[in-house]
């Protein structure tokens, strides 16, 4: 056991005492081994009949494998039309044997699980955790399956999917149960674990009037962005999906159904804001609070290209002194994106604005750049600022599928609400090369440290792409928003963070062993490698900057640290409250060090 570990331990410590015991004096000692097909205790074809006739219906699946076409005919037409169908998102997370990234190279390959509880109710769950728990099973949780850890997959398992628990119902008064001499009724949304956010917002917001913090990406699971924090485009105003986060009904390792909110279950309900999806237990339904809609929402988008490297490095000071005095505020959101060949693309959205009113914020960078035309050439895209309505703005309306500003299922007889936004897609099948974030704290946005940011950001651009995520760091956001994130489990660095630094690379859908569709491995390295050098130039400047953890690196080396920072001790005390065996296993989720990296063999 090295140093970190124990100091880990007796900092956990320090939480257990609210909790009383961290496990029975009579309980059995924790398992040291998970079984797999084949293992002597693996439960037998009638122990697996008997679970599926208590289940009832189809709940209980033997999983298929999707990818048995193309291992079998890798030419074929039923592989073709595979690596077709894999390209919407909305098929993907309807397959059981599915996830919506296939892999990433050198860490994870998206594999099916053995059997599937198809979970219709809380009930299903209940029932899946106890056979798992019994039977000493590797389980895993899938809701939206967008996972860039692989943490919804695992071969050898047994699946709880959650798709089909999808309600969503509105509130107009809500108090979280046991909390009505504490909170006033406010208006909420519940959703069960498997819907999705396209399917949320067109209820809150197309339908009801209202807003609740979700996710970018229409086809992000609810449950599982709420756990791991949540950001939005519009995050930057009403803070983290998980600070919105009223109650939750969950299933933990025990096999008890728990609300937890800020009155019952404290913290279990703390770790499940930012904790991580899969290490607390198995959420079934969330409540969050809906805000009030502003009129409308908009985006600006364009791309600019430097004539040189050096007039680059002065775009990209022109474009941090303009983020720092007219944008870091809760108007902005999304992204401000460098490429190594001297080009910045805007892709950013705003809320609370007239089109008028946001022109007019943009006019004076758009003087700078006009002012320098043989250094800089604006490539106007056919609108570049642009509004709706914000009732309107995810709503598949016939105009915005034809300009193509929406996308949607294009399954035969596909619900019209399935929609995604077409910058979306390209997420869909992708088999990850490198992926790696780092906040960056607003202080580097103070005059006499910006030359210092910018160098950074010039110095990462020369190696490998680079974005900055302003909408996921929430200096700059209202006090309620920060003060309703520095209550929850998240890395604190994200309250002094005016934005989340992402530097990825991707190839397209890939199967190992399928010739002619394996991933390229050798680029795949070689675009990590770069990937590693582009993030190292902003360490450089920012040591030990904290990291998303649904958005971060497989390989991070201090994983505890950089997704939780301070916050790791007390999420560990939780863990060991709730779930004292590790039944919930995740890649580096909250308890996983005391497991092997497959999560079936306990190593402390």
């Amino acid at each position: 056991m090295n140093r970190r570990r124990l100091l880990q331990i007796a900092a956990a410590a320090q939480f257990a005492n609210p909790f009383g015991p961290l496990a029975p004096a009579h309980a059995a000692a924790p398992p040291a081994s998970r079984v797999r097909p084949g293992d002597p205790d693996w439960p037998s074809e009638a122990q697996w009949r008997q679970f599926g006739d208590q289940l009832g219906g189809d709940a209980l699946v033997k999983v298929p494998s999707p990818f048995a076409p193309c291992l079998e005919a890798p030419a074929g037409p039923a592989c073709t039309q595979f690596f077709k169908a894999v390209k919407n998102p909305y098929f993907l997370g309807d397959e059981i044997g599915l996830t919506q990234t296939l892999g990433w190279v050198d860490a994870w390959t998206s594999s099916p699980s053995v059997h599937a509880v198809a979970a219709r109710s809380t009930a299903d769950v209940v029932a899946a955790v106890d056979f798992a728990r019994k039977n000493r099973l590797r389980l895993v949780v899938k809701g939206g399956g967008h996972s860039y850890q692989g943490t919804s997959n695992a071969p050898d398992s047994l699946l709880v999917w959650t798709r089909r628990m999808n309600q969503v119902r509105l509130h107009e008064s809500f108090v979280a149960k046991g909390c009505d001499a504490q909170a006033a009724p406010t208006r909420a949304v519940s959703v069960g674990a498997g819907a999705i956010w396209a399917h949320v917002y067109d209820a809150v917001t197309t339908r009801g009037g209202g807003y609740v913090q979700g996710g970018g990406c229409m086809t992000v699971g609810v449950a599982g962005l709420v756990q791991s924090g949540g950001f939005g485009s519009f995050s930057k105003a009403y803070g983290l999906a998980s600070g919105s986060l009223l109650e939750a009904e969950v299933v933990t390792a025990d096999g008890r159904v728990r609300i937890a909110n800020a009155c019952s279950e404290p913290e279990l309900f703390w770790g499940l804001k930012g904790g991580g999806g899969g290490s607390l237990g198995v959420v079934t339904r969330l409540t969050l609070k809906v805000h009030a809609l502003p009129e409308s929402f908009g985006a600006v988008n364009m791309t600019i290209k430097a004539s040189s490297a050096a007039a680059f490095r002065r775009l990209i000071g022109l474009m941090v002194d303009f983020y720092a005095g007219s944008l870091h505020n809760p108007h902005w959101g999304e992204q401000i994106r460098l490429r190594p060949d001297n080009t910045l693309r805007l892709e950013m959205v705003f809320q609370g604005l007239s089109r008028s009113e946001a022109q007019a914020v943009w006019r004076p960078f758009l003087d700078a750049v006009e002012a320098e035309p043989e250094a800089f050439k604006i490539e106007f895209s056919p609108l570049k600022i642009v509004s709706t309505s914000a009732r309107d703005f995810w709503s598949p309306t016939l105009i915005k599928r034809a300009l193509g500003f929406i996308s949607t299922d294009d399954r035969p007889g596909a619900p019209e609400g399935n929609v995604f936004w077409p910058g979306d897609q390209g997420q869909a099948g992708q088999v990850l090369h490198g992926y790696q974030s780092a906040w960056l704290p607003a202080a580097l946005l103070h005059p006499e440290r910006r030359p210092t940011l910018c160098d950074a950001l010039f110095d990462a651009s020369r190696h490998w792409r680079v974005s900055l995520h302003v909408n996921k760091g929430l200096a700059g956001a209202p006090p309620e928003a920060i003060a309703a994130a520095r209550d929850t489990a998240m890395n604190p660095a994200v309250l002094d963070a005016f934005a989340l630094v992402i530097s990825g690379a991707d190839g397209p859908p890939a199967l190992p062993g399928v010739a002619g569709r394996e991933p390229d491995a050798a680029l795949a390295r070689r675009q990590a490698a770069a990937i590693g050098r582009a993030v190292d130039e902003l360490r450089k400047r920012v040591p030990q900057p904290g990291s998303y953890l649904s958005e971060s690196n497989y390989f991070e080396p201090d994983w505890q640290r950089s997704f939780w920072g301070a916050n790791y001790p007390r999420l560990l005390a939780a863990k060991d409250r709730y779930d004292p065996d590790g039944l919930f296993f995740v890649h580096h989720g909250v308890g996983s060090e005391r497991w092997s990296a497959d999560g079936f063999t306990r190593i402390a």
